[in-house]
């Protein structure tokens, strides 16, 4: 199993040949519609998402990550998730985590390590993940500022407007197709997207 130094390395070195690569204009966009605290949504990123760091997928891929999924906003504008306050805690705070650190390998490291500690009953611990990500720790006062609040509400927009409406979460679409429940298989569907040069080996 790869540590978590040779992991950050990987995305580095991902995120690198996505930078050099002349068919960025021509990448698929990913969007994975999640819930911080779903057990499916934490098994998809961090066991099968992460596959796009490491076998050059990502130089093809646009991945957005919109972390809301079920949740829904009372008349009062009081939000309700589906695993409870901390799940709310957490969307947020990886949407803030998004938004200030928009580099993909980044945030990614962050969203995985907290999704990792959620499936291990451990997502207590998510602060440990700034360091572990070598983030700084900003994200908080985004949260406590309410400008995640806001993010927040974006998102929820976003999830609304989906077309199928999404039926469960990991929700997950390439280019505009939702791959319903066939997300497992993300990879050719990115593959048969992509209609640039650049074919990645894994494809």
């Amino acid at each position: 199993m790869a540590s978590k130094k040779q992991f950050i390395f990987l995305l580095i070195a991902s995120v690198l040949l996505l930078l050099v690569s002349p068919s960025c204009g021509q990448n698929v966009t990913l969007s994975v519609y999640y819930e911080t605290l779903c057990p499916y949504c934490a098994d998809f990123i961090v066991n099968h998402l992460v596959k796009l760091f490491q076998n050059g997928i990502i130089s093809i891929v646009n991945l957005r990550l919109i972390p809301w999924g079920n949740a829904f906003i009372q008349p009062d504008g009081t939000v309700m998730c589906q695993h409870g306050l901390g799940e709310c805690l957490l969307n947020t705070i990886e949407a803030c985590t998004i938004s200030i650190y928009p580099d993909v390998v980044q945030h990614f490291s962050f969203i995985h390590c907290v999704e990792r500690l959620s499936l291990e009953k451990r997502q207590a611990e998510w602060m440990d993940c700034f360091k572990i990500a070598r983030l700084g720790n900003v994200p908080i006062d985004c949260y406590r500022n309410g400008n995640g609040k806001l993010l927040e509400q974006k998102y929820a927009t976003e999830t609304a407007q989906l077309n199928p409406p999404h039926r469960f979460v990991p929700w997950v679409v390439v280019n505009d197709q939702s791959l319903q429940e066939d997300y497992m298989n993300f990879i050719s569907y990115l593959c048969r997207a992509y209609k640039g040069t650049q074919v990645p080996e894994a494809c």
